[in-house]
């Protein structure tokens, strides 16, 4: 009797549904989000930062005179590609993240508002696309670009 009881209480629909939940529990344990790292790249949080910066009415270019000058060339390389990160340096720990960046502005524009601005765009963007706390957002302005001033363009070496 005691054999037939056993075998009563193995089987049956609540015994079938204790069993699944049993083998389900064993399989990870615990929350899905917490099994594993994930990391993100410095270059990742440069190019979100760069390109919410330049969102910024104001914000002219980035990167200071030479890196500008270096781009325009890689620009106009077949294959090349424009870069989003020219101007920012991002440090990236495991939760936080701190931000360099170089502007040039447009003349006649609040350089403390479109600064506030670019602060404010950058942070909201890297945040909410990583899930990291900015602890900073520095901003060097490098030069003004004037109403009268040409786009810089190096001259083609082959004519």
């Amino acid at each position: 009797m005691t054999d037939m009881t056993e075998q009563n209480r193995t089987t049956g629909p609540e015994a079938e549904a204790e069993t699944q939940t049993r083998k389900a529990t064993k399989r990870g344990g615990g929350d899905p989000a917490s099994r594993g790292r994930t990391t993100i790249a410095d270059g990742v949080v440069e190019k979100i930062a760069g390109l919410a910066a330049r969102d910024v009415l104001g914000v002219h270019a980035m990167g200071s005179g030479l890196s500008r000058t270096f781009g325009a060339v890689r620009d106009r390389v077949p294959g090349g590609s424009k870069s989003v990160t020219r101007g920012v340096k991002a440090e990236v720990g495991e939760v936080q993240t701190a931000l360099d960046l170089e502007i040039v502005v447009d003349y006649g524009v609040s350089i403390g508002d479109v600064a506030r601005d670019v602060r404010e765009n950058v942070i909201a963007a890297v945040e909410r696309m990583t899930g990291l706390e900015v602890v900073e957002v520095n901003i060097a302005v490098s030069d003004v670009k004037l109403p009268e001033e040409e786009e810089e363009e190096p001259e083609p070496r082959i004519q």
